[in-house]
């Protein structure tokens, strides 16, 4: 069972070091959009003010 205790180890180590890297790239996704959706060139005819919805 020590053999398979540490393949079962091992495995679960794969499994949180993907699960790591992949919150870390949803994390840099959901910042580089919300960094894109607030940086906005303004538009042509602007006043220079915030625009009003």
């Amino acid at each position: 069972m020590d053999q398979g205790d540490k393949r079962e180890d091992e495995r679960r180590t794969k499994l949180v070091k993907a699960g790591v890297a992949v919150g870390i790239g949803s994390a840099a996704i959901v910042a580089a959009l919300l960094y894109a959706s607030k940086v906005k060139k303004p538009r042509r005819g602007s006043t220079g003010g915030h625009e009003s919805d």
